[in-house]
């Protein structure tokens, strides 16, 4: 390695960045750009180790970042330049979209939606399989169906025009059968609105406290 790189990919586990810090410790205080991608590792954790005078930027990216379809959400430290950020986003764009966030104390919430949220999505494809099974369905059929639906309305949420309030009500026929379906999900007690509110909370509250620990 250079002794200067343009970048250093920081992208362990948490538990591992006391053995990783150290390694990299001489190249901070210069020209090098430090991007993070390890979650509830604060900024200033690494400028303890790194020096407070490097360029250090946070990242949370999700895990469609696999196939390309990710986002990412970037922070960056008093000494990270609108160069240093262009950079960042150049290198994060490979593996989806980027969004800039206005402080680090916005991780949290990120980590809530969207870097925990591909799990919610990925427990919603099981449970509407498994009611498609309770209905009679096959597991292959109820599951083929259930993934498949799931993408098309992400895709459809994504590019079309129309907020997913309005894409909702398009599939919603008066005292049809997806009106019967909403009535539960949308309950005020137990339904999404409440449920997905404390499932956000929840993750942005343990971010929160792996930050502080």
């Amino acid at each position: 390695l250079p002794e200067q790189p343009a970048i250093v990919l920081v992208a362990v586990k948490p538990q591992m960045m006391g053995d990783a810090l150290p390694a990299i410790a001489a190249m901070g205080g210069g020209k090098t750009l430090f991007v993070s991608v390890a979650a509830g590792t604060p900024i200033s954790s690494f400028e303890a180790a790194l020096g407070d005078d490097s360029p250090i930027i946070r990242a949370m990216p999700n895990t469609p970042a696999a196939v390309g379809r990710g986002i990412t959400a970037i922070i960056g430290n008093s000494h990270t330049t609108p160069a240093h950020l262009d950079t960042a986003e150049e290198l994060l764009t490979a593996v989806g979209q980027v969004v800039r966030l206005d402080s680090e104390d916005q991780m949290d919430a990120v980590t809530g939606v969207s870097g925990s949220g591909p799990a919610y999505v990925f427990h919603m494809i099981e449970t509407m399989a498994a009611g498609g099974v309770a209905q009679g369905l096959s597991p292959e059929l109820a599951l083929q169906l259930a993934t498949a639906t799931v993408a098309g309305a992400g895709a459809l949420a994504k590019s079309a025009v129309e907020g997913p309030d309005q894409l909702r009500i398009n599939v919603t026929s008066p005292n049809g059968t997806t009106q019967a379906a909403l009535e539960v999900l949308m309950n005020e007690k137990d339904g999404f609105p409440v449920l997905l509110k404390r499932a956000v909370a929840a993750a942005a509250d343990r971010s929160r406290e792996l930050s502080n620990d």
